[in-house]
């Protein structure tokens, strides 16, 4: 690039005091070809932080961890979501880089296209939101199913009715609606996990129920591990399962109002709330119960009368505490619920505008809603009733092996867009003081992340085929946690086919570094981020973790 086109990429560039862009809020992405509205950029730093971790806290952690425990153990619980945490670390820094940099529709799904592969791009773009739409139903029949805990006498379609039009409703508000709900649920499911913290403690000192003081026991006898590496490797589609939508805060970065400094301070955040809410909250479970319990062999779904976290209060004979869990519970299905009609929508939108998906889902109102997805994503949800009838949930158990896997290939594809997004920086002579959030480990964060992506699909392949260590593959059994990579694969060969374009890799010197992008002036870099001082150490610890 000539001086005189660098001095004009930077004079159109240029940076309001707010560290965004003065060019407008229209995003110039390459390869639209049917532009919809503009999405409203709504979202304070305060939603973006709720969703860094509110769509990654619900039944996954409530009730599945409990499968998960039964089948590997605490140890294995704890580690395999550790690993899961770390990979997720890495992967949401490269995807705040990206995000602050081109803070454009689409995110991951459009840096795939641009700096991968556009079939590797239609392929993860449509993964992702069909995961999304088949997630729905699920978390439907799992509200109804936690009424249940209280009136069974009731129809589960009763509520699935009720919190469809209940999501309905939050449409109608835009994004703002959904940043607001998540806000407020997020802040209940954080304080209920702080909660079961230390109700934990107490129970694990013997100072509630009459099992005395238990410390490790339960460690040691069951033991700490189940099931060998067949249970150590059942645990990871649980986890991803359960950490599906910590990626979301990069989705919404086209409509946050500044993405300059909210995503990467969502994003930093995001491995010190897991590690906070997860691995404790995980590690407590282990210690109050064992994972031996038959009752942890139901503990899957939808079904919150075997969450272990209610396991563990009803066995310390704690009267009212349970019902009030349970209802933790369905605020948090209620709260993925709700994320569903963003991750979904959002995606589909983008990938109609660039000619991945029907024109007409492209289409934007004035209000910022793409209205069109929304109504595709709400229909989806009329499959809750499917589960209402005999042998319902079997279709779900189907539907639901598209969505755990899918999480491993969309954040690989992240790490990969990163890696080959600093290639192309790099090989363009581009500066990297221009970028203006850098991941702290840089492309070797993003490799970290990609090798531990791969490891957790290799050791979910292995435990599709044999789950337990006596047991021997069965199709069924295997396309139940593994369907999401032949469909990948077929929606990559499909458009691959359908382009005419077989080339392996964009190349780095084809890829434009600047549609879209809002980097720094080299003497800004320092105005933007937060310095980091003693004065300020105490309120960034805080920050870290609330």
């Amino acid at each position: 690039m000539s001086d005189t086109t660098e001095k004009n990429v930077k004079e159109e560039t240029a940076p309001d005091p707010h560290g965004y862009a003065t060019r407008g809020q229209q995003d110039e992405e390459v390869g639209i070809v049917n532009k919809g509205g503009q999405l409203h950029p709504d979202l304070k730093s305060r939603h973006m932080q709720m969703i860094a971790i509110g769509g990654a806290i619900g039944a996954g952690l409530f009730i599945g961890s409990g499968s998960a425990l039964y089948k590997g153990g605490p140890a294995a619980l704890v580690i395999g979501y550790l690993i899961v945490g770390v990979m997720l670390l890495f992967t949401m820094q490269s995807l705040a880089e990206l995000a602050v940099l081109y803070p454009v529709n689409g995110a991951f799904y459009t840096y795939v296209v641009r700096f991968v592969d556009p079939s590797w791009g239609f392929a993860m773009g449509w993964d992702y939101a069909i995961a999304w739409l088949t997630v729905l139903p699920f978390e439907l029949i799992a509200a109804g199913i936690t009424i249940q805990f209280w009136r069974s006498d009731l129809n589960v379609a009763i509520w699935v009715t009720v919190f469809l039009v209940i999501l309905a409703l939050i449409q109608i508000f835009g994004v703002r609606g959904y940043g607001e709900v998540e806000f407020l649920l997020s802040m209940i499911k954080i304080a209920a996990c702080t909660g079961f913290i230390i109700l934990g403690i107490v129970i694990n000192c013997g100072g509630v129920g009459d099992k005395g003081y238990l410390g490790a026991k339960y460690w040691y006898d069951p033991g700490a591990f189940q099931n060998g590496f067949n249970g150590f490797a059942g645990v990871f589609v649980v986890a991803a399962f359960a950490f599906g939508g910590t990626e979301l805060v990069g989705l919404a970065a086209a409509e946050s109002a500044n993405p300059r400094r909210a995503v990467p301070m969502a994003s930093k955040q995001v491995f010190f709330r897991i590690a906070f809410f997860y691995i404790i909250n995980l590690f407590i479970l282990g210690l109050i119960l064992p994972s031996n319990d038959e009752r942890l062999k139901n503990a899957s779904g939808a079904n919150s009368t075997f969450s272990p976290f209610v396991l563990a209060i009803q066995d310390a004979g704690i009267a009212a505490l349970p019902s009030i869990f349970n209802a933790v519970i369905t605020i948090s299905v209620i709260s993925v619920a709700n994320s569903c009609t963003f991750g979904s929508t959002r995606t589909m939108q983008a990938m109609a505008e660039r000619g991945m998906a029907p024109r007409f889902l492209s289409y934007v109102d004035k209000a910022g809603r793409p209205i069109w997805c929304v109504v595709i994503q709400l229909a989806f949800g009329l499959l809750g009733y499917i589960g209402v009838a005999e042998n319902g949930l079997d279709v779900f158990t189907w539907l639901l092996s598209l969505s755990g896997l899918s999480y491993f290939f969309v954040w690989g594809s992240c790490c990969l867009s990163h890696i080959r997004f600093r290639l192309a920086w790099k090989s363009q002579g581009r500066d990297l003081r221009e970028i203006p959030y850098r991941a702290p480990l840089g492309i070797w964060g993003s490799a970290i992340g990609l090798f531990l992506n791969f490891i957790c699909l290799i050791a979910t392949f292995y435990n599709a085929l044999y789950p337990s260590p006596d047991s021997q593959p069965e199709a069924a059994a295997f396309f139940e946690q593994y369907l999401a990579a032949p469909i990948v694969i077929a929606l990559y060969l499909f458009w691959k086919v359908w382009s005419g374009n077989w080339q392996m890799w964009v190349n780095l010197a084809d890829i434009d570094l600047m549609a879209g992008a809002r980097p720094l002036e080299i003497d800004e870099e320092d105005e933007i981020m937060e310095k980091k001082t003693w004065g300020n150490l105490p309120l960034r610890m805080l920050r870290a973790v609330f």
